[in-house]
């Protein structure tokens, strides 16, 4: 069997830090417990309370959050905890004993249109995924099984997820009002039903991809490093554009910045994917913004992926 890696992630609060598994620990359910009483159903987090600097612990999808009293500071148990966690999980103890009623917790999907004619946007009314994952055809969804079974409609092009929900883009073989509400029905019942949106393999790439950033931010050999202009743009980006354009059923992530061009380049993905309207935002609305949020430093923003 496969040993348990944990990543220490520190967290905006200097007091909480996540320890992230390559696999799930619950499906699509958090718990938060603030004493060892309350963790009765948790003996891992009955485990952590044992620690006596642990002040809450929080469970979630593929990682555990664990909120410190100030008598210690997190670099000189971080290490001990993670591999504490590590070996609890290597011995396939429970995590959380779960009630045993079986009804079905209800679920609400509604489609919302999107800027782009082409994608669809599902939104559930409870977290599917954390973080953001763009699937191009079936075979990068052999470890995201909605994502494949959304694939076996021959209308389906491309599946965008992200938080609560889930951006479709189509073929021109069909409209939307012939099928938006087949997908949504099949969309609904298979979360209802508590099926896996990833498989645990998914969970250890991501895992493996956000080692390769935290080790790439730590070695100061890397190749990769960036600028304060660099970060100031991904800074403007993170706080004006992304929300934007997440509630149309997209992401856009920053790509490179070219001082002497002054070009800003950025990844678009989901319902900005393609979009003919994207050139539009692009232009008049990111461009714009950087142009006077960065006093002139920024003249032009394009797109890598179109």
């Amino acid at each position: 069997m496969e040993s348990h890696n944990i990543i220490i992630q520190p967290t905006n609060n200097e007091n909480i830090v996540k320890f992230v598994a390559n696999s799930f620990l619950t499906q699509a359910k958090s718990y938060e417990f603030k004493n060892i009483e309350e963790a009765g159903e948790s003996p891992i987090a009955q485990q952590l309370f044992h620690l006596p600097f642990v002040k809450t612990v929080y469970i979630s999808q593929n990682f555990i959050a664990i909120e410190k009293y100030n008598i210690v500071s997190w670099d000189k148990v971080q290490e001990e905890v993670a591999v504490s966690i590590s070996e609890y999980l290597d011995s396939e103890k429970v995590i959380v004993n779960e009630s045993t009623d079986k009804k079905k917790v209800p679920v609400t999907v509604y489609g919302e249109t999107t800027p782009n004619p082409a994608v669809l946007k599902f939104v559930a009314n409870k977290p599917l995924v954390s973080g953001t994952f763009e699937f191009k055809n079936i075979d990068d969804a052999k470890h995201a099984p909605l994502a494949a079974a959304l694939f076996n409609f021959p209308f389906v092009k491309e599946v965008f997820m992200s938080s609560n929900y889930v951006s479709v883009m189509k073929y021109d073989v069909a409209e939307w009002d012939e099928i938006s509400m087949q997908l949504r029905e099949f969309i609904r019942g298979y979360i209802e039903d508590g099926k896996k949106i990833f498989t645990d393999e998914m969970l250890s790439e991501t895992l493996k991809e956000e080692q390769k950033a935290v080790e790439s931010t730590t070695d100061k050999t890397a190749e990769k490093t960036y600028t304060d202009i660099d970060n100031e743009i991904m800074d403007i980006l993170d706080e004006y554009v992304k929300p934007a354009v997440a509630s149309d059923g997209g992401h856009i992530a920053f790509d490179s910045f070219d001082p002497e061009t002054k070009t800003v380049k950025v990844i678009l993905q989901g319902a900005c994917s393609g979009c003919p309207s994207s050139t539009v935002t692009l232009k008049n609305g990111i461009q714009t913004m950087l142009k006077e949020m960065m006093q002139g430093r920024v003249q032009l923003v394009e797109a890598v992926n179109g």
